[in-house]
């Protein structure tokens, strides 16, 4: 004779008679569920993925294509997350919204065209001389050509007995650099003004941005996210700035007095220079060592000595580079090489020397929206493998629990 307390014991065993068909503990109806949405989640999740690989691809021809508009709207963006602190702080100190939003603006307008003019202005000055190293740099070579004559007699020779003959050279005429900075120049200041006015708009309405932000949630959950997500991508993207010009700053210092030691012209600029090109992750520090390449042979009287000041430089970077700015930065900015360089090449691509200033920034803020909104795991999505970490068994256990 069975008891009340064996009917729901046997009910959830599967013995009973009329039980469901039970399979490793889950009734097979409820195991097939789960499996049509496992199938489902996952074909949703493959076109996801080829729509933001569709994206990837077609996005850099929409956006060079209309570069006079999401330039300066990507680039407000950025000064707006770079800025709003500063705009905070100076709210803090009892000034009102408007004057507190443009005077971080003024700030670093101010900041930026001191760096540009210390840079600029000795370097026009140096600007003349470019032919002369030139020549000198000639010379260097040609002392150096005698031991090398063997490989010119060659091809001589080799040209003579395939009958190649010295043809005309044609040389075709193009604009001088004085008419493509005419040409430039409209469309560049288009670009920055609508770049600063955007920028001053969207400091000035960060308050009201917010308060839209967190206050139309309909649940405190989704409230929450968004003061996360919108808290961290702003000091995780003003904090590196400023911190990796703190330390670019230190760099330009080093090199400027490194050029005054070496009795180089213009120490200020050099220095300047360096930490403006230090912006440039990898891309950058080379293009520093070329100049400093090509003013050394330029200038000294030996090949050796010439290239001192490049070697010094060299030297300064991969201190910098492997032990002062990781220690600096730490591992909440740390970024996968490959991942900085793909950023670099494909803003590049788009919008220049503009889009490769704003590349790590911009991935510095789609790395932290990932991190809060769900990390893909593409590799092994290959391998059937959810593209996001969650499981659908578990998920409907847990739900299951709760409404319990």
């Amino acid at each position: 004779m069975s008891t009340d307390q064996d009917i729901p014991d046997r009910a959830v065993s599967g013995d009973g008679p009329g039980a469901p068909p039970v399979e490793g503990g889950v009734p097979r109806a409820r195991l097939r569920k789960l499996t049509f949405a496992d199938q489902e989640l996952r074909l949703i999740s493959a076109l996801v993925v080829l729509i933001a690989i569709g994206l990837f691809l077609a996005l850099p021809f929409v956006l060079s294509i209309g570069a006079v508009v999401f330039l300066p709207l990507v680039a407000a963006i950025m000064l707006t997350i770079l800025l709003s602190p500063l705009a905070d702080q100076f709210s803090g100190f009892g000034l009102p919204n408007f004057l507190a939003s443009l005077l971080a603006l003024v700030l670093f307008l101010a900041i930026v065209t001191l760096a540009v003019s210390v840079v600029l202005v000795p370097a026009f000055s140096l600007f003349d001389n470019v032919p002369a190293m030139i020549d000198r740099i000639g010379v260097h070579f040609s002392n150096m050509q005698g031991a090398l004559d063997y490989i010119t007699l060659l091809n001589e020779r080799i040209a003579a007995i395939a009958g190649i003959e010295g043809g005309a050279e044609v040389v075709v005429a193009g604009p001088s650099m004085l008419e493509q900075l005419a040409i430039a120049t409209p469309t560049v200041v288009l670009e920055v003004l609508l770049t600063f006015l955007m920028a001053f708009f969207m400091i000035e309405a960060r308050g009201r941005y917010r308060r839209r932000l967190l206050l139309d949630r309909q649940q405190v959950g989704s409230s929450l996210k968004a003061a996360r997500v919108l808290r961290e991508v702003q000091d995780r993207v003003a904090a590196y700035i400023l911190t990796v010009s703190l330390i670019n700053t230190g760099v330009g210092v080093v090199v400027a007095l490194g050029a005054w030691a070496l009795g180089m012209e213009a120490p200020i600029m050099w220095g300047g220079l360096a930490a403006l090109l230090n912006f440039l992750p990898y891309v950058g520090p080379f293009a520093m060592i070329a100049l400093l390449t090509l003013f050394g042979l330029g200038t000294a009287d030996s090949p050796l000595v010439g290239l001192i000041p490049a070697a010094a430089y060299l030297g300064l970077h991969t201190v910098e580079s492997n032990a002062i700015t990781p220690s600096v930065l730490g591992a909440r900015f740390t970024m996968n090489p490959v991942l900085i360089l793909l950023a670099l090449s494909y803003f590049s691509w788009i919008w220049g020397v503009t889009g490769a200033l704003l590349s790590v920034p911009i991935l510095l803020t789609i790395t932290a929206l990932i991190e809060h909104l769900g990390k893909p795991n593409l590799i092994g999505f290959l391998f059937g493998e959810p593209l996001f970490d969650n499981d659908i068994l578990d998920g409907e256990e847990e739900s299951d629990t709760a409404t319990a």
